[in-house]
């Protein structure tokens, strides 16, 4: 019957896509096990930052990158204010180290247009990119660098970790999707390249680097550009960031449909990298990480619609139907829970996933409509 196809074909679908496929990654690390030879190294580096109205907390982070444990002669900061009507721009001027710069953007053109316009004013070998509100733990630019001595790789990518005060569901949601996300990358990194990487503390090769249309998310399409030159793209889990974890749902939403939407544009762009004849097992990790990633929405709308179809064919699928239901159930409570308690430690996997799924069919639905989104605005808590 065409219902229980489909209920089978998508459950097995989901399963792999959060399970197996990780599973399958854990498995094959063992078998292929790349190692990068690190070694001491200590290369020009530029740390860019683009920042619109992040006055709030560009003073701390710019703090932050001058008491990291590395060379300030061999280190340079370029702040890229993209067109800040606050006070972004007094609080950079105030600093007076030598090895800070800041650059303007007029019009607001967004961050990869702003990121275009700092590379080729960068000194640095290797270009590192950092959020406005990114924290960097004090050896994090020395764990990052000393990958390069690696003349395999192109593209590093650090260790996201989310702080959550107040003990939001959201921020539980929002570290508990980081784990599982690291978890993926330190296996993948095993056999070749990561898939996804963090934008707030991220290297490349400058030799690497290429201009971005402004519509296009440098946090994916750049490392796979790297991938395309023929280079890797690994993780370091030494290399730890903090940011902020968002508190608020609204915002969160709002967040994962902009990232998802630039994301969809970039696969579509880079789509020739799904070629295994060309690029091997990394075209296998791209379609299963990234692309079945964003269309799990469909996968669970045609898993709960058969599953309605076969309500009256037997007792499983009355239970299965039924533990959907409880699913999106207490996602939905999750929505309402503050956080804090023990309650939300039971209903914000459930209303995390939801959240992202929902955010990733808005956002392919503005995809189908071929909108795009250029202009970002500061992260909120």
């Amino acid at each position: 019957m065409l219902s229980e196809y489909f209920l089978y074909t998508s459950f097995l679908l989901l399963f792999y896509i959060y399970f197996g496929y990780p599973v399958a990654v854990l498995l094959l690390s063992k078998i292929f096990k790349r190692t990068i030879r690190k070694g001491p190294c200590e290369p020009l580096v530029s740390i860019i930052i683009a920042a619109h109205n992040e006055e709030k907390c560009i003073g701390k982070t710019l703090e932050n990158k001058l008491a990291l444990n590395y060379p300030k002669e061999k280190m340079e900061i370029i702040v890229i204010s993209d067109g800040s009507t606050d006070k972004t721009d007094d609080i950079v001027k105030k600093f007076k180290a030598d090895n800070i710069r800041l650059l303007r953007q007029e019009p607001r053109k967004g961050k990869t247009s702003a990121l275009n316009m700092a590379v080729p004013e960068a000194n640095g070998e290797v270009i590192v990119f950092s959020d406005a509100n990114s924290i960097y733990e004090a050896y994090a630019l020395r764990h990052i660098v000393e990958n390069f001595s690696d003349h395999e790789v192109g593209y590093v990518t650090g260790k996201m970790i989310y702080t959550n005060p107040d003990g939001s569901i959201t921020g539980d949601g929002c570290s508990a999707y980081m784990k599982y996300e690291n978890f993926l990358r330190k296996y993948e990194t095993a056999i070749g390249s990561v898939v996804g990487v963090d934008g707030g503390i991220d290297a490349v090769r400058k030799s690497l680097y290429k201009p971005m249309r402004a519509d296009q998310l440098p946090d994916f399409i750049l490392p796979l550009m790297v991938i395309e030159q023929g280079y890797r793209v690994v993780y370091e889990p030494n290399a730890i960031l903090k940011e902020d974890a968002l508190n608020s749902s609204i915002n969160e939403y709002r967040m994962r449909v902009r990232v998802s939407l630039r994301a969809l544009w970039a696969l579509s762009d880079m789509r020739h990298l799904i070629n295994p004849l060309k690029y091997g097992i990394f075209s296998w990790q791209l379609l299963s990480h990234k692309i079945l990633r964003y269309m799990a929405f469909i996968l669970l709308l045609c898993l709960y619609i058969s599953n309605v179809l076969l309500w009256n064919k037997g007792t499983l699928f009355q239970v299965a139907f039924l533990i959907q239901n409880a699913f999106y159930l207490t996602a939905y409570w999750g929505r309402r829970e503050k956080g804090g308690g023990l309650l939300s430690k039971f209903v914000f996997v459930p209303y995390y996933f939801t959240l992202i799924n929902l955010a990733a069919a808005q956002a392919f639905w503005k995809f189908l409509n071929r909108k795009k989104q250029i202009i970002w605005n500061p992260r909120t808590g």
